[in-house]
């Protein structure tokens, strides 16, 4: 997955520089809190290809789940650029608002920043699909931002490109005030989703329904199960249940069991570690542990 990480470092290189060429040629303060915020894709795009390359690592004998829940740190660390970048980008627009100055070559600087978008929203699509491949956070979190670029740029050429049409030069900041609140919403998304999944947060909704469906199937052969907990960390899932068979089965019987649930698991959702317990049914005590603190 790092060479979708590697393209991405690339492309917020170059959108950088568009962006930041397309304000030097207008002047507009919309324009730079563009460039400003692409400088946090750029930030992002790095931490996600370093914390990629860690993720990556097998597990070894002090991380024997392995090393996936680098990429929450990845999808926080963008997170906290964005609020950094909104907080710069208010400080830059406020004074445009009592004193707005004229803009530039604002045709040139427009097309300069609609190449940019074009490149941007390339480079997102590719990075969803390949996050969803891969159920990488990292790739999803890099994608939504600059999804979020994407409309945000052409929030800014519509703005600048009033301000130029109306001579209403005011519009020119408050454009770029549009903007910070925006990625302050797309910032504390990253962070509450990276936030949920270094607490240990079950699995969404659909995943569950997925588990539930298999566990019934096995249901008609006469086992049941209960004390169902799932947590997920980054692309890996993670499910213990207790499997509850007749008393008269042999440890035979129950082993090719778990071996198929956990087989047929493996079939519908790739990734998961499934950890069973086998108890039998007939036993009042397998029923005294179905809470979800059974420490």
């Amino acid at each position: 997955m790092t060479r979708y990480a590697w393209l991405s470092v690339i492309a917020a290189l170059v959108v950088l520089a568009l962006k930041l060429g397309a304000w030097k040629l207008t002047g507009s303060v919309a324009l730079l809190s563009d460039a400003l915020e692409t400088c946090t894709n750029l930030g992002g795009a790095v931490m996600a290809l370093l914390m990629l390359r860690l993720a990556a690592q097998p597990p070894d004998d002090e991380h024997a789940y392995g090393h996936s829940k680098a990429e929450y740190f990845s999808s926080g660390f963008e997170g906290m650029l964005i609020f950094l970048a909104a907080a710069v980008i208010v400080v830059q627009a406020l004074p445009g608002l009592w004193k707005p100055h004229e803009l530039q070559q604002a045709d040139i600087g427009l097309v300069v920043a609609a190449v940019a978008t074009v490149i941007n929203f390339a480079v997102a699509r590719l990075l969803a699909r390949a996050g969803a491949k891969h159920h990488s956070i990292s790739l999803q979190a890099d994608s939504r931002h600059l999804m979020a670029d994407v409309w945000t740029t052409l929030g800014v050429i519509v703005g600048v490109a009033l301000a130029t049409l109306t001579g209403w030069l005011w519009l020119d900041p408050l454009v770029a005030l549009a903007v910070a609140a925006n990625v302050l919403w797309e910032g504390y998304k990253l962070v509450r989703e990276s936030a949920m999944g270094l607490m240990d947060a079950a699995w969404p909704e659909d995943e569950q329904q997925v588990l539930h469906t298999v566990l019934e199937e096995f249901r008609a052969e006469g086992v049941d199960f209960h004390a169902v907990r799932t947590r997920r960390s980054a692309a890996r899932r993670f499910v213990n249940f207790h499997v509850l068979v007749p008393g008269e089965w042999t440890v035979k019987q129950g082993h090719d069991l778990v071996e198929r649930v956990e087989q047929r698991l493996a079939e519908r959702l790739p990734y998961v570690t499934a950890f069973t317990h086998l108890e039998p049914s007939d036993d009042p005590c397998s029923y005294g542990d179905e809470g979800l603190d059974r420490t």
